[in-house]
């Protein structure tokens, strides 16, 4: 069953969240974040501040901060960046960091060595609690989302369902994933309920049709 709000698609390019600690030892003492612009998610916003991030086999400069300030520093990238950095990509929900690589990074007072905190954000939606009892979805289903762009329609698989009354509705994608479609002006999605409803993995869905096992 098709289910019919459309979801605006946006795409997050890399960029860096930074605890107050970390932020002090990149930019000094006594500084704070500045704000530049709002984000779409209430409360988030992206700053003046920029980072430069470094890798064993590449480097990136003029990275945008946002804010607020985390418990834990954490540097999103695509799978693309994670190659010219020469570190491994590994796709994580926002916060879940446990033994994932680190970087470099580079501020205008001073430098920092990350033993963790690099990740590539896994695709999700933002929904407010009403919304998801409207798409019958529940915080942390895996659900489908078909797009469509002009002779690039396609459908994203494995989109976790993240919510919370402090979110607005949008689905964030990487660059790697939005070079995938055209990219459009104002890009929706709506999620498709598969197998009867139920949450489903495609890895497994996959591997099922491979031997010979149909659920839809």
């Amino acid at each position: 069953m098709n289910m019919s709000l459309a979801i605006p698609i946006e795409t997050s390019a890399r960029h860096i969240h930074l605890c107050e600690e970390d932020f002090h030892i990149l930019f000094g003492e006594g500084g704070a974040l500045t704000y530049k612009a709002d984000l779409s998610q209430p409360g988030q916003y992206v700053c003046e501040e920029r980072l430069t991030i470094k890798g064993p086999k590449g480097t990136f400069e003029n990275v945008a901060v946002l804010g607020p300030f985390r418990k834990e520093t954490q540097v999103e990238i695509s799978l693309t960046d994670s190659r010219k950095l020469g570190i491994t990509g590994m796709i994580r929900q926002s916060g879940e960091t446990e033994g994932t690589p680190g970087c470099t990074l580079v501020g205008p007072a001073g430098s920092l060595e990350l033993d963790h905190g690099v990740i590539v954000a896994k695709r999700h939606i933002h929904m407010t609690p009403v919304q998801a009892v409207q798409l019958n979805v529940r915080d942390n289903d895996d659900v489908f989302v078909i797009m469509e762009s002009y002779e690039r329609s396609l459908i994203f698989a494995d989109v976790v369902v993240r919510v919370s009354p402090d979110y607005a509705l949008a689905m964030h994608v990487d660059t790697d994933e939005a070079n995938a479609f055209a990219n459009e002006n104002n890009p929706t999605g709506v999620i498709l309920k598969l197998f009867g409803g139920r949450t489903y993995n495609l890895q497994k869905w996959a591997e099922e049709l491979q031997s010979g096992i149909h659920r839809l």
